[in-house]
């Protein structure tokens, strides 16, 4: 897509200066200010949000709702079929480690906030009706699932799409600014895209340090509450500085390592609470609630996704309070989460990624809603638990903690919760330092340990100043705010993914003609032969000297040609694969690689191999053909030179059949 991609590559190596130190300069002076005028700052910022909410609030459910609809199309549409990286791509995890990253990045720490208190304060308080009633109860689920369901991570998805897209498939830099590039072209490179990166980089520290600071004080009153610690500034900075330290050795030791295995123990441990809190609860009411929470929400999809309350303003206050909130949060969150779930989410196709990100995420989030939401107003409701309603409307971060004191091994359950409230918040650090050292980097994952660690630890003296200081809530309201441009910046970037996905669509489409072998015309041996080619088992060696003698002849000549037809094309020889490209100026070169891949031989190969010659003989190579936008799937060892040389002309001729159609 890009001309200018091997000046990219040198760049990606080194920290990009113009975003890394802006970044940090703006980032301290929003903080210093914050710090120093909090009532001012606070008073001021709520002033805007309260503003933005009250003016914009159509284009904020607008905006969430084209971005579902999108998400969905591309997930259902022909699109869902492209991979987010080269044709020959494979994920680079499981499906359970990248379930467990999308869940800790995602909602992990929110579920532990409020999956006890939104829908016991939906219950004492509903937008409409009467409170503490039956219907009062299935209303605050379905509100609940409302807020925490398909939109929150519809926007995480189509960040982390249009990111995977442009960076994977196309060579672009896994940062913000690629996904204006069908926008603005080039320019990303320039001070425009140095903006939104910065803009990325402000809000995800921002972000991530203000949820740190608020975090620390529900873990505070946990420790509080199992070990009688007390509740105080000295307790939670230091909880700041254990959990930065933890969060600092995760996000050096890298993503393979430290974030991956503590998503992993993270989404087991919400799993064992998850079961724990549904077999020792009132389980076949919890299951019962989930089927018919799961339909009244899909049911009132639709009228609660437009739902602006235009005819009842008493309830337009609570639509700011509530839904707005959540809609501007999971925006401003979404350029962090969203860059790590493209970070994670390499070689899976658009069908895939859609159903992980969308619906499995979603699915157990209204699960965890259900058990922990619907036991609490059944504990309210039949069991009398008075406190725990009281408990919710004083103070939120105890909600948890005197929900679990209702159930047989509270202690157990407390202590399980405890633990889950310490490691998503390590994790929710050690990812948005990873998400933070990537943009400051230019989009390049090598970057050296220091530059690491000061983002971790950036954060978490954030989160102190801030916590001692005053301020928080300003830089929350900071965060939420920049939610509207982005969402501008998004609706574009969104038109310009649709646009590309057509195009690489189109170029699928040019290349339907069959490759899987020449055509007979194209085929002077004889059927002998060619059947002695298909069931030969190759040495690397044999195939190495067929490309030598075969392959890079044939490119030169087509090399050759052109030239004399004043094209220009170059052929590079490596160790393993051989490059032919055609220099097309402003249009999309043309690339024709032929690579080296080992497979291990089939059974019936190594039928009459003894056992100690198996080792040695148990692989074959084959000669696999790669385009630009990556690999073929088919072999051309054995082929003849005149076959070769036809083949990169049918390549050719497809290529600037998608040239001519997308012009």
């Amino acid at each position: 897509m890009n001309q200018n991609e091997p000046v990219l590559k040198a760049k990606r190596s080194q920290i990009n200066p113009p975003v890394f130190y802006t970044s940090a300069v703006l980032i301290f002076l929003l903080v210093a200010f914050s710090a120093m005028f909090p009532e001012q700052a606070e008073r001021q910022l709520g002033a805007l949000q309260s503003a933005l909410f009250t003016n914009a609030s159509w284009f904020y459910i607008l905006a969430v709702a084209l971005i579902l609809l999108t998400v969905t199309y591309l997930g259902m549409s022909r699109y869902g079929d492209i991979k987010l990286g080269p044709d020959h791509a494979e994920p680079d995890f499981s499906y359970i480690s990248w379930f467990a990253m999308l869940f800790s990045a995602g909602m992990g720490i929110g579920l532990m906030f409020f999956g006890v208190a939104e829908p016991v304060m939906h219950y004492m308080a509903p937008p409409t009706g009467t409170p503490e009633t039956i219907q009062a109860a299935k209303e605050a689920l379905r509100i609940t699932f409302f807020h925490w369901g398909l939109h929150a991570w519809a926007i995480y998805a189509i960040v982390a799409l249009i990111l995977a897209f442009f960076s994977y498939r196309h060579g672009l830099p896994l940062t913000l600014r690629s996904a204006l590039y069908p926008i603005i072209g080039d320019r990303i490179y320039g001070w425009m895209g140095h903006a939104v990166d910065i803009f990325a980089v402000i809000g995800t520290v921002l972000g991530v340090a203000t949820s740190l600071g608020y975090g620390v004080l529900q873990v505070n009153a946990g420790l509080n509450h199992l070990f009688g610690l007390p509740v105080n500034e000295t307790v939670q900075v230091i909880l700041i500085v254990v959990i930065t330290a933890l969060a600092t050795l995760s996000v050096v030791s890298g993503l393979d390592k430290g974030i991956r295995i503590l998503s992993e123990i993270n989404l087991s441990l919400a799993v064992l609470l998850l079961i724990m809190v549904g077999i020792l609860g009132p389980t076949v009411l919890l299951l019962k609630s989930f089927v018919e929470n799961t339909g009244g929400y899909l049911s009132e999809i639709v009228t609660k996704t437009f739902n602006l309350y235009a005819y009842e303003p008493k309830s337009s206050k609570w639509l700011g309070g509530w839904t707005l909130f959540y809609w501007g949060w999971w925006l401003a969150w979404s350029p962090f989460v969203g860059m790590f779930i493209a970070r994670v989410s390499r070689g899976r196709t658009i069908r895939e990624f859609v159903s992980g990100v969308l619906f499995v995420p979603a699915g157990f989030t209204l699960l965890w809603m259900t058990f922990f939401g619907n036991s609490a107003i059944w504990l309210i409701m039949q069991k009398g638990a008075r406190d725990l309603a009281e408990t919710v409307q004083a103070d939120q971060t105890l909600a948890l903690f005197n929900f679990l004191e209702h159930f047989p091994f509270s202690s157990v359950l407390s202590f399980i919760a405890m633990a889950m409230v310490v490691v998503f918040f390590v994790t929710s650090a050690d990812s948005g330092a990873m998400v933070v050292d990537t943009l400051a980097s230019g989009g390049t994952d090598k970057t050296p340990i220091w530059q690491r660690i000061f983002w971790a630890g950036l954060m978490g003296v954030v989160a102190i100043t801030l916590l001692l200081a005053g301020g928080m809530k300003a830089l929350q309201t900071v965060t939420i705010a920049s939610a509207l441009p982005f969402a501008i910046i998004l609706l574009i970037s969104m038109y310009g993914l649709l646009k590309a996905l057509r195009l690489d669509a189109w170029k699928r489409d040019s290349k339907q003609i069959a490759t899987i072998a020449p055509t007979a015309a194209r085929n002077p041996i004889s059927w002998q032969r060619r059947l002695r080619n298909i069931a030969y088992f190759p040495k690397r060696s044999q195939v190495r000297r067929f490309m030598n003698e075969v392959i890079t002849p044939a490119m030169k000549m087509v090399e050759a040609e052109l030239a004399r037809q004043n094209t220009p094309s170059r052929t590079e020889d490596g160790d393993d694969r051989i490059h032919f490209e055609v220099d097309l100026g402003n249009e999309l070169n043309f690339v024709y690689e032929v690579r080296l891949r080992s497979y291990l031989q089939p059974t019936f190969a190594l039928a009459g191999i003894g056992d100690s010659e198996k080792d040695d003989e148990q692989k074959y190579y084959r000669a696999e053909v790669y385009l630009k936008e990556g690999g073929q799937d088919y072999d051309v060892m054995g082929w003849t030179q005149e076959q070769i040389l036809h083949d990169i002309l049918d390549q050719y001729e497809k290529h600037l059949h998608f040239l001519h159609v997308v012009r």
